[in-house]
């Protein structure tokens, strides 16, 4: 799991390595990346996730192989 901005703060690193069952989806992989990375739940609830550079929804399923990104919320003027 790739991670970027304030979840790369939080995290204190820009991966985190994140071993999943066949089958699961991205639902599943943002619960796993709560309990690797406690420091990071609040912030992953309300991030989108990328697989392989795009966009996924929860329902999304995950092929081994796939790369996976945390985007958190920007905000700014």
């Amino acid at each position: 799991m790739k991670l970027f901005a304030a979840a790369r703060e939080l995290a204190g690193c820009g991966e985190l390595p994140i071993e999943l069952p066949a089958g699961a989806d991205v639902a599943a992989l943002r619960v796993v990346l709560c309990a690797t990375a406690p420091a990071l739940a609040e912030l992953a609830q309300r991030s989108l996730i990328a697989v392989n550079e795009e966009y996924a929804r929860d329902a999304t399923r995950l092929h081994d192989g796939d790369t996976a990104a945390l985007i958190p919320p920007v905000s700014g003027g």
